[in-house]
């Protein structure tokens, strides 16, 4: 449904400048003072009011740009102000500016045990401070190691030290970046607590809704569990369900995220019109009464919040929620709002009760989903005119896979670094899988224990996940299943929405201006990205990798790499901290090796603790010179200090004239301290990894 002129979708216009009020708040001066802003944002909805009111008295329909000037300044100062507002930081009351010796916090979610660790958040609610209370704000991560914990739900009162540390930034390039993605949550501060270190005051104190629907979905899991065996089944009946994803493994996540059909396994719009469709068949009888058809509507609404509330709130729940919730009033009243209104006006709700939801990708691949739908499908739809019934049927699903997939591609592209090139097959094959499950699986957890009946129905869901499982990893092992190590800059980014907007645009109205632009963008980013490929294979560095108590060198000569690490490919910390880096700079081609092994390529040489890279030469120290002084002195440009050696540092001088010295994080705080100290003392260029950014030399300057 595209729109032909802007007065069709009027909240759609009005949202820009809102949004555009949020993103500066969030990127920019997001701790602004916020006195002017108040005073600008009061005074400007004054006047906006005032006109308003004198609009026939002062003739203003003659000037209309001034209004919409207004409200446009109007809604961009709002969405300004409502960041500064919403981040806890900016309160006088937060936690971490009020000194403090115990916190009294209260756990706003649902707890998650995972290898002996119970993870959760909490509010904290008073600072204590020798004996007297002060009130107190902020979300604050909390990891307990203590098996008396397992019995902590939500809502519970925790008394525990005011001991907590700032959430580590990426370490190494290309990293997930942990501490923003907290940070767009409100939490900034974590805390570590073994035995012994909390007292549980009260319980069950949280909102009474929330924690009877974190009940009942824990109830409906183990309802799961009671009919179902294999675990990968129940774990996706959870998520695909009920929106509970504690029990999902990597390996299947990984493989509907590598085959486009991650979408299925977040609880959204398709759950929401499920349960719509469901319930307007259950109740259709209440038509026949004179206000049931009201009644109708308020128990539906009802009904479709609670589940929202049971999956956890998503973004993409709440969007769906809201918009059916409009559509079911504007049925009931007998009103038309066009879509793409409804759409605005959901996201307008939703960034108004909490703007950081706009960094949230559930959020944003949401919402572009939908819109692709709204305005992309019909366009794709009209490719092909199909006279076949089913023919036509099947043309207009897939014609919905691709409008979806293809105004989401920048940002999976953006974020995941990947495209599923069977995208089409795999979202197929889901649809007939995916209804069963759902109605069965609704059928199953609705219906009371029933022998026969819910031992049928959970062999149906059962069976039907195991089948989808499988065809969907045998599409995940397919040659050529999925282009990753996709790689692209915000620019980037932005002109391929150009592309893509512009291509629809042109297929839509047929002006020649919408193809030149879609051409030339195509052209700027093909020539952007030549331009970072050609940088890259001509490119020579050795990236220092910081990896905790790991050691960690990537020696990289053009499209080739040699990788010296403790951590073997296969390894969480490997995926994490090294292969990110290595997909950044589209390396393929790369050999691991430990720190003992010797190693003969064209471009590295490795003798016991000795390396030739290129022009460079490095030299690993473990400590095995120990006080000994050698013949001659080592020549080395850098000498990486790992294995936390007892030597001193004058004993590292008296055998190497070197440039730089660089210890790892396998050394222990009094060895980095030592070298710290020392290296001041005599001058000498240093690099610490030990929780601090990695660091990259360029081998060919």
């Amino acid at each position: 449904m595209i729109a032909n002129h802007k007065g069709e979708i009027p909240v759609v216009i009005l949202l820009l400048p809102f949004l555009l009020g949020i993103g500066l708040g969030l990127n920019l001066l997001s701790e602004a003072n916020t006195t002017w802003l108040i005073v600008a944002f009061s005074l400007l909805s004054l006047v906006f009011v005032l006109l308003n009111l004198s609009y026939n008295k002062l003739g203003l329909y003659k000037k209309k740009w001034l209004g919409g000037i207004l409200i446009t300044l109007v809604l961009f100062l709002l969405g300004w102000l409502n960041v500064i507002r919403y981040n806890e930081l900016n309160d006088v009351e937060h936690f971490s500016k009020i000194p403090a010796q115990f916190l009294i916090v209260k756990i706003n979610s649902e707890p998650t045990l995972k290898n002996g660790v119970l993870r959760f958040t909490a509010d904290v609610g008073q600072s204590v401070f020798k004996g007297k209370r002060q009130a107190s704000i902020g979300t604050l991560l909390i990891a307990i190691k203590d098996s008396s914990a397992k019995s902590l739900y939500y809502g519970d009162e925790l008394l525990i030290p005011a001991k907590y540390n700032t959430i580590d930034p990426p370490f190494n390039p290309a990293e997930f970046n942990y501490k923003r993605y907290l940070a767009n949550q409100n939490i900034f501060y974590q805390s570590f607590l073994y035995p012994k270190q909390f007292v549980v005051l009260r319980t069950n104190t949280g909102d009474p809704l929330i924690a009877r629907s974190l009940r009942l979905r824990q109830r409906l899991v183990e309802k799961l569990k009671l009919n179902m065996h294999d675990t990968g089944a129940i774990a996706v009946a959870s998520t695909l369900i009920l929106g509970y994803k504690a029990d999902l493994s990597g390996d299947i996540l990984q493989a509907y995220s590598k085959t486009g059909t991650v979408h299925v396994l977040s609880v959204s719009g398709a759950h929401v019109a499920i349960i719509y469709i469901l319930l307007t068949f259950v109740l259709s009888f209440s038509n026949r009464y004179k206000y049931g058809r009201l009644i109708k509507a308020f128990i539906i609404i009802a009904l479709i919040w609670y589940y929202s509330l049971l999956s956890g709130f998503s973004p993409a729940v709440c969007r769906a929620a809201v918009m059916i919730s409009m559509v079911i009033i504007g049925k009931t009243f007998s009103r038309y709002i066009n879509t793409l209104n409804i759409l605005a006006i959901s996201a307008f709700m939703l960034l108004l009760y909490d703007p950081f939801f706009i960094t949230d990708v559930g959020f944003q691949l949401s919402y572009l989903a939908v819109c692709g739908l709204i305005v992309f499908q019909p366009v794709v739809y009209k490719w092909f005119n199909f006279k076949n019934k089913w023919a036509d049927k099947l043309w207009a699903v897939c014609s919905v896979s691709i409008a979806a997939q293809v105004i989401t591609f920048p940002l999976s592209a953006f974020y995941f670094h990947q495209f599923p090139v069977y995208f089409l097959i795999s979202n197929l094959f889901i649809i007939i899988p995916t209804a069963i499950i759902m109605y069965s699986g609704f059928l199953y957890l609705l219906l009371p224990q029933v022998p026969i009946l819910s031992g049928a129905l959970a062999f149906t869901l059962e069976k039907t996940i195991i089948a989808m499982n499988k065809g969907l990893v045998l599409i995940e092992h397919t040659p050529y299943a999925s282009i990753s190590k996709i790689w692209i800059t915000p620019v980037e980014y932005l002109t391929l929405y150009m592309i893509i907007i512009s291509l629809f645009y042109f297929l839509y109205y047929k002006k020649p201006w919408l193809l030149k632009m879609s051409l030339i963008c195509t052209l700027l980013l093909c020539v952007s990205l030549t331009i970072k490929r050609f940088k890259q294979s001509g490119t020579n560095s050795i990236a220092w990798l910081s990896l905790k108590k790991h050691e960690g060198i990537v020696f990289k000569n053009g499209n080739k790499a040699v990788v010296l690490t403790d951590i073997k490919v296969n390894d969480k910390i490997f995926q994490y901290s090294i292969q990110p880096y290595l997909d950044s700079c589209q390396l393929n081609n790369f050999s691991v090796y430990n720190m003992g092994q010797d190693i003969n390529t064209p471009f590295l040489v490795k003798k016991n603790g000795l390396i030739q890279f290129l022009n460079k030469r490095v030299f690993i120290f473990t400590g095995q010179i120990k006080n000994n002084l050698l013949a001659k002195k080592i020549n080395s440009d850098y000498i990486y200090v790992t294995g936390n050696p007892t030597s001193k540092l004058n004993i590292i001088n008296a055998n190497f004239d070197y440039k730089t010295l660089v210890a790892d994080g396998s050394n222990s705080e009094n060895t980095i301290s030592r070298i710290k100290d020392q290296a001041k003392t005599v001058m000498i260029d240093y690099k610490i990894l030990k929780r601090n950014i990695s660091y990259i030399s360029l081998s060919n300057e």
